[in-house]
C-alpha cells in the first residue's frame, strides 16, 4: 500500500510543476515520473511556477481557505457550529474520530504545501538558469513556507498541550524523496528547532529588494513576523522582541486607522498586510470559503457567540453591528462575523499575517520581559485606532483580551488559550457543543488520520484516539 505522505508529496510536486488542478486520482504518478520531477526545473521561471503552486495549495478549503481558520474559532469561545449544512460538527464538539474527513483533509493539504517547498529546497541554485539573487529569493520563500506549514501541523496535531502526550510532535519532512515512505514523528522540541532553522535560513536567502509589493508572497518581513509568532507560542520572549522590532523598524507597515478598518477587509494589500493569500472573482473557493461558512444563506454554519460582544467598549469599530459583528444576510437573525471576508463574490484575499498581530506579539513579550510600561504603549496603539478606551495597565489578561478583540474570527483564539495553559471557556452550553475541555485534555489535538496510521507502521496515534 502506498504511504499517505509519499502519495501526497509525489502528487503535490507533479501537480505544482504541471500547473494543473487535477485530483490525486487523476495524477497517480509512477516512480519514474517521481525521479524526473526535479530534472524538469532548469530556469528561474520554473522555480517561480513551482513556488506559486505552493501558495495555491495554501488557498485550499481544507487549509487556509477556510478550515484551519474555523478550527481556531469554534474550538474556543468566539463561535460555534450550528450545523446548518452539517459542517464542522465534530470539530465544534471537539470530539474527532480517526477517520474524520477534517483531520485527514487538513493533514493532506498541509503536507502538499510542504512537498512543493521541498522540491524547491532540494535544488542547487547554481544549476538554475537566471538571476541568482532571484533564485535564492524563491527558495528562501520555500523555507519560510515549509516552516509555517509544519508549525500549523504541530499546533493542530502535536501533543504539547495533552496530558500524557509525551511531547510528541509531527513528522518534519525536509526532503522530496520517494524512498522515505514511513516517517517517524519528531518530538515537539525537534519540530520547534527545525521551524526556527528554516526561518533563519529563509532570511539568509531572501532579499529585501526583491520583496513582492502585493503582499501575496512571503517577504523578509513576513519571515520575521513568523519568527515572532513561533517564539510567542513557545514563550521565548527575547526572540519575539527581536523579530517584532525588525518588522516594526522596517517602516513598511502601519496599523489600519479606525476610519479605514471596515473597508480594509475588502481591500487587497492594505498597509497593515504582511502576508495574504490571493483570491479573485474567477479564482476562489466559492461557497466552500470563509464568506459562505460565516454568514452565507446556503451554509452559514459558523455563528458568533453572544459572549464576544461583551469584550468590546462602546464605539469600538471592531464590533460595529452593521459592518463587523451583527445580523447575517437576508432573513437571517443570527449573530455573525459579517465584516471579515465580506465580499459576496468570494474574491477577498485572506490575510494570514497582519501588522497588528506583530504589535500584540511585541506587547506581550515586553510585558513578560518586565517592561510593562513599554507593553502598555504598544497595546494602546491598537485601541487608539479602533475607537476603544485605552488600557490603564498592561496585564496578561488585558493583552489576551485585546488579541481576542483584534484577531477574532481569524483563527487565533484556540492557540492563544492553549499556549497559555488555559481551559476552553464554556460561555454558552446550549450553543457550544464541546464541554469546555480542561487544559491537558486529549481534545486539544486532532487525531492522526486513520489512513496514515494504516499506511505507516512508524506513525504514533495521539493520546485519546488509540
Amino acid at each position: 500500500m502506498k504511504k499517505l505522505i509519499y502519495t501526497v508529496f509525489t502528487v503535490a510536486g507533479l501537480a505544482a510543476l504541471l500547473f494543473t488542478s487535477c485530483s490525486e486520482e487523476s495524477l497517480e504518478p509512477s516512480m519514474e515520473q517521481d525521479k524526473n520531477v526535479e530534472g524538469s526545473i532548469t530556469k528561474a521561471e520554473d522555480l517561480e511556477g513551482l513556488l506559486y503552486g505552493a501558495y495555491d495549495r495554501m488557498t485550499q478549503t481544507s487549509y487556509y481557505g477556510r478550515d484551519l481558520i474555523i478550527y481556531g474559532e469554534i474550538r474556543a469561545d468566539n463561535a460555534f457550529s450550528n450545523g446548518n449544512s452539517g459542517r464542522f460538527i465534530n470539530p465544534g464538539r471537539m470530539i474527532m474520530t480517526v477517520n474524520d474527513a477534517y483531520a485527514e483533509d487538513t493533514w493532506t493539504s498541509i503536507y502538499e504545501v510542504i512537498a512543493s517547498c521541498n522540491i524547491l529546497i532540494g535544488l542547487d541554485p547554481s544549476a538554475i538558469e537566471g538571476d541568482l539573487a532571484e533564485i535564492n529569493h524563491y527558495i528562501g520563500q520555500a523555507y519560510a513556507l515549509r516552516a509555517m506549514a509544519h508549525f500549523d501541523l504541530l499546533k493542530l496535531y502535536g501533543q504539547q498541550h495533552v496530558t500524557g502526550g509525551n511531547n510528541v510532535g509531527i513528522p518534519y519532512i525536509k526532503e522530496y524523496k520517494g524512498e522515505d515512505l514511513t516517517p517517524f514523528r519528531n518530538s515537539v522540541d525537534e519540530v520547534k528547532s527545525n521551524i526556527e532553522t528554516d526561518l533563519a535560513t529563509s532570511l539568509t536567502m531572501m532579499s529585501e529588494a526583491l520583496n513582492d509589493p502585493s503582499h501575496c508572497y512571503l517577504s523578509t518581513w513576513g519571515a520575521y513576523a513568523l519568527q515572532s509568532r513561533v517564539a510567542l507560542y513557545f514563550g521565548e520572549w527575547s526572540k519575539v522582541i527581536t523579530a517584532a522590532e525588525a518588522v516594526i523598524g522596517s517602516g513598511a507597515y502601519e496599523i489600519i486607522p479606525e476610519v479605514e478598518f471596515i473597508s480594509s477587509w475588502s481591500i487587497k494589500s492594505s498597509v497593515n498586510s504582511i502576508f495574504e493569500l490571493a483570491y479573485s472573482t474567477t479564482d476562489n473557493n466559492n461557497i466552500n470559503g470563509l464568506s459562505q461558512i460565516y454568514r452565507g444563506t446556503a451554509y452559514g454554519d459558523i455563528q458568533a457567540l453572544e459572549d464576544i460582544l461583551t469584550i468590546f467598549d462602546a464605539g469600538d469599530v471592531r464590533a460595529d453591528p452593521y459592518y463587523m459583528i451583527g445580523i447575517g444576510q437576508a432573513e437571517d437573525t443570527l449573530l455573525r462575523n459579517i465584516g471579515k471576508y465580506p465580499s459576496a463574490d468570494y474574491s477577498d484575499n485572506i490575510n494570514l499575517i497582519r501588522y497588528e498581530e506583530v504589535i500584540l506579539n511585541y506587547a506581550e513579550a515586553l510585558l513578560q520581559s518586565g517592561r510593562a510600561g513599554d507593553a502598555l504603549i504598544q497595546l494602546n496603539l491598537i485601541t487608539a485606532n479602533r475607537g476603544a478606551q485605552p488600557w490603564t495597565e498592561a496585564t496578561k489578561a488585558n493583552i489576551l483580551q485585546e488579541r481576542r478583540r483584534e484577531l477574532c474570527f481569524e483563527g487565533f483564539r484556540h492557540d492563544d488559550l492553549a499556549r497559555n495553559g488555559m481551559d476552553i471557556p464554556l460561555v454558552n452550553p446550549l450553543e457550544q457543543t464541546h464541554d469546555g475541555p480542561a487544559y491537558g485534555s486529549f481534545k486539544y489535538a486532532f487525531p492522526i488520520p486513520e489512513v496514515e496510521m494504516n499506511a505507516n507502521s512508524n506513525m504514533l496515534q495521539n493520546q485519546g484516539y488509540k
